[in-house]
């Protein structure tokens, strides 16, 4: 089994119990926060083995990966906990039009400017990388987000974190358990 294979059935296996049990880390963060760290490790792990850097280019490129990740993940993050402001203040009946207003304002601040910094960031990786090296680190990315994926359609299976889907796989309507 190669050293990739095994970091990825790491990172599933270390995480799936937590999401499924809805388990939360410190301060009440949910399990996704360890899930991003490992996900952050896999993917600094891979970088100079898998892109054939040089020490050189793994220097300058390792500072530029966390931001992208750490960027990635609070934009993740923000959002949503804007869309879960919005669903609980619907769904209680006590919303009010200009506080429904504001989050819709604040999600739309946050979609522009997110994907921007994202934008940004892997710009600054890109400069550091040959194009060949550009296709491997989006082909590692592409890995990682439907690994994602997968872990998180077997914690929701399992009853974990998230809303509960109807049969048809649509989220219950609002109001509905």
């Amino acid at each position: 089994m190669t050293r990739q294979l095994v970091w990825t059935f790491l990172m599933v296996a270390a995480a799936q119990p937590a999401l499924a049990q809805g388990r939360t880390g410190g301060a009440g963060r949910p399990a996704r926060d360890e899930v991003f760290r490992m996900v952050e490790a896999y993917v600094v792990s891979n970088l100079q083995e898998n892109l054939g850097l040089t020490d050189e280019q793994f220097v300058k490129l390792l500072p530029l990966v966390k931001r992208l990740q750490g960027d990635r993940r609070d934009y993740a993050e923000k959002r949503r906990q804007t869309l879960g402001e919005m669903r609980r203040l619907l769904e209680s009946g006590s919303s009010t039009e200009p506080r429904i207003a504001d989050l819709v304002d604040r999600l739309r601040v946050l979609e522009v400017e997110g994907p921007a910094a994202l934008r940004r960031d892997l710009d600054a990786v890109d400069a550091v990388l040959t194009p060949l090296q550009q296709a491997k680190f989006r082909l590692i990315e592409a890995r990682v987000e439907q690994r994602i994926r997968e872990l998180m359609a077997r914690a929701r299976a399992q009853g974990g974190g998230g809303r509960r889907r109807g049969g048809d796989g649509a989220l219950p309507e609002a109001g509905t358990p």
